[in-house]
């Protein structure tokens, strides 16, 4: 708004002004105010005034500056009134809003955890909060004269449930780490060897809907009708499938199916909520660890990276049907395995990284040993079914079922007679001489080893000419090794069953190792003769004086002291180590089970120097020196094979046991009496 229609305002409403003129010299202040200040200026109701005959003075400057530019003048406390009091809440009313506020937070982020991730976050909160524990109890009590909560066998006592509880709570990968833990707990406390010898009960299933849906999943949601050509409903030309687990594990469960072409299969369908979990699961591994070597200032993260490496290949079914098929191409390539050894066919056109479809073996497990023996009533010149890899017989009458709830596989038991007791009939020595030439071929010969091997993962079947069949499943977890590597695992097998310290020594050395005669004994599973006992003298010597509370507390002060000097060359040791020795105490496990009916040890020993000879990477020359040193070798082991057979005397005749459960007794004993360590074989009978 303009100067002159400012004043025709003022005009309208019965106001005088000087006429608006642009050579009348206007005042500063109006100079001042822009056109939109004036709108608002004058954007008010029309004043309530005289008409226009009403005569007003013109206002001075200073008066209309006076106004428009008046401060502000803040009220007076008087005219306020009474401030109103302050309203005050009771104690347990704060406090219970603050209980709601943190149950209603914590209810909606565990309904988020439990629906979409699987419930990895309370899992690793339960494991760091145990963890935390475990450790304080550990630091506080681990000492001759604990403060509180008994002895130190309470102290392992109440840890070890503790673990356990925590480790069948949370279920999944960490059943798996429990069982790793249970195939190496024969130097851990008895009551961590008791507690753990359950870990291998069958996990619990998953419901159909839940398989159902990672099937969909995984094969762009088709459903398994669709997979696999079945049918739930009876349907003429289908196949069939049952929605009960055979087999239920901590990672996978195993169903049933009939092809619509007659192949029965067995489907791993891996439980959906392990491909949530195992990442939370590991990472709670690696902090939990990371912990645990800053506290307790022992070398183990480093070991720590590698494992949780193979724990997750493991439940990478892709990973593990190309092992299946390298082992089975290795196996068919090998003249002295050939035949007595079988490794199931893995159809990819029916797997993916979560379900891996294989043919369905029948076949007796390792651990029924009585059957193993008993009298073969099936006939001469007939095997088992699917022995050689030969198709199963089609059942006589297809059981189908409306709903797949029931078990629908037909019963091959005819060749155990009308009675249905009759076995295999089969040596024992024969079974394990398979068992033991496989892993020895997978170590020293191929640099492919199967870490699993325990009486689950291993079917027998006869063949028709009576000889034992061999087949091994479940090849998801393996280790590689380098041919640097695997050649110097075969001299250091040649060089402890030889006594030849310096080879000894001077390949420990490269592996870090700066304990050799433990680690020999370690290696061997029994105690280790031919070295000079060093380690032994410093880890039980100046023990004389203490009482037995002091005594066990001071050896094993010591032997975490050898851990560390065993692993203090850390970028040295071979991680692939971890997983041979569980692999060979299965194997040890196995032979004891059956009544030690084989020469472990020679068998071993003549695999890795036999190696050394067929390795095609060395020169010519090179292996015909290996060839002079096996010849020489072998009468190495005819002194193995004396005490094998003076052992094997003592037990037909009642006088002992077999000689691993002899060499056993001698590690329980030395182990126990010098070392303070109690060795157990029981935490292998679950």
């Amino acid at each position: 708004m303009s100067l002159r229609t400012a004043g025709q305002y003022l005009r309208r409403n019965g106001l005088k002004c000087r006429p608006t003129n642009a050579s009348i010299r206007q005042p500063q202040a109006f100079q001042r105010i822009s056109n939109r200040s004036l709108q608002t200026l004058f954007r008010h109701e029309r004043p309530s005034i005289a008409p226009s005959k009403t005569n007003f003075s013109r206002p001075s400057r200073r008066s209309i500056q006076s106004q428009r530019f008046q401060s502000f003048t803040p009220p007076s406390p008087e005219s306020l009134g009474k401030a109103r009091p302050a309203r005050l809440y009771p104690r347990s009313i704060k406090w219970g809003r603050r209980l709601l506020i943190v149950t209603v937070v914590g209810g909606g982020l565990y309904f988020l955890d439990s629906q979409f991730y699987a419930s990895s976050i309370t899992r690793s909160l339960r494991t760091f909060g145990l963890g935390i524990v475990v450790a304080i109890d550990y630091k506080l009590n681990f000492r001759p004269k604990p403060f509180f909560g008994g002895d130190i066998t309470d102290l392992h006592l109440r840890n070890a449930e503790r673990l356990f509880e925590l480790l069948h709570q949370n279920g999944g990968l960490y059943l798996k780490i429990g069982q790793a833990i249970a195939m190496q707990s024969a130097v851990l406390p008895p009551e961590f060897q008791k507690m753990f010898s359950r870990m291998f009960d069958d996990a619990p299933q998953n419901t159909w809907s839940d398989v159902e849906r990672v099937i969909r999943e995984d094969f762009g949601g088709k459903s398994p009708e669709e997979v696999f050509g079945v049918s739930f409903s009876n349907e003429p030309g289908k196949g069939v499938m049952e929605k009960k687990a055979r087999a239920s594990a901590s990672v996978a469960q195993v169903h049933w199916a009939r092809l619509a072409d007659g192949r029965e299969v067995a489907i791993k369908v891996q439980k959906r909520e392990i491909e949530q979990q195992v990442g939370w699961d590991l990472w709670a591994f690696k902090v939990m660890m990371k912990v645990y070597t800053y506290w307790f200032d022992l070398p183990f993260y480093s070991l720590v990276p590698y494992i949780a490496e193979r724990l997750m290949l493991e439940t990478d079914f892709v990973n593990e049907a190309n092992n299946s098929e390298k082992m089975a191409e290795l196996v068919s390539s090998e003249p002295r395995l050939r035949g007595r050894v079988y490794i199931p066919k893995v159809y990819r056109e029916l797997s993916s990284k979560r379900i891996m479809t294989a043919e369905w073996i029948e076949g007796v497990r390792l651990w029924d040993k009585g059957t193993l023996t008993g009298t073969w009533v099936g006939g001469n010149g007939r095997g088992s079914p699917g022995a050689k890899g030969t198709p199963l017989p089609p059942p006589k009458t297809l059981t189908r079922s409306n709903d797949g709830t029931g078990f629908l596989k037909p019963d091959r038991d005819d060749w155990r007679g009308r009675s249905r007791k009759g076995g295999l009939g089969l040596s024992l020595k024969q079974v394990m001489t398979t068992m033991i030439d496989l892993f020895s071929a997978q170590m020293f010969l191929w640099g492919l080893v199967h870490c699993d091997p325990h009486p689950g993962n291993i079917f027998i079947r006869r063949q028709p000419n009576g000889q034992p069949e061999l087949v091994l499943i479940d090849h998801g977890l393996y280790v590689s090794m380098t041919p640097r590597f695997r050649r110097q695992y075969c001299q250091f097998w040649k060089a402890i069953m030889t006594f030849d310290n310096e080879t000894l020594s001077e390949i420990t050395s490269a592996w870090g190792v700066k304990a050799p005669d433990l680690f020999a004994s370690a290696t061997l599973m029994r105690p280790y003769e031919g070295g000079d006992s060093s380690t032994k003298q410093r880890i039980t010597g100046e023990l004389k004086g203490l009482t037995p509370a002091e005594r066990h507390y001071e050896v094993q002060e010591r032997m975490r002291q050898g851990i560390r000097e065993v692993l203090s060359e850390e970028e040295n040791f071979p991680r692939e180590l971890l997983f041979i020795g569980r692999n060979m105490r299965i194997v040890q496990g196995n032979n004891q089970f059956l009544g030690s009916p084989v020469n472990r040890i020679k068998m071993t020993g003549w695999w890795a120097s036999r190696s050394l000879v067929d390795d095609k990477d060395l020169s010519l020359g090179q292996r015909w020196v290996n060839a002079w040193r096996h010849l020489l070798f072998r009468f190495v082991l005819f002194g193995s094979d004396v005490v094998w057979w003076t052992s094997r005397v003592r037990q037909v005749l009642g006088w002992g046991d077999g000689m691993d459960d002899d060499l056993e007794k001698q590690m329980r004993y030395i182990a126990k009496d010098q070392f303070g360590v109690e060795l157990q074989h029981d935490v292998f009978e679950g």
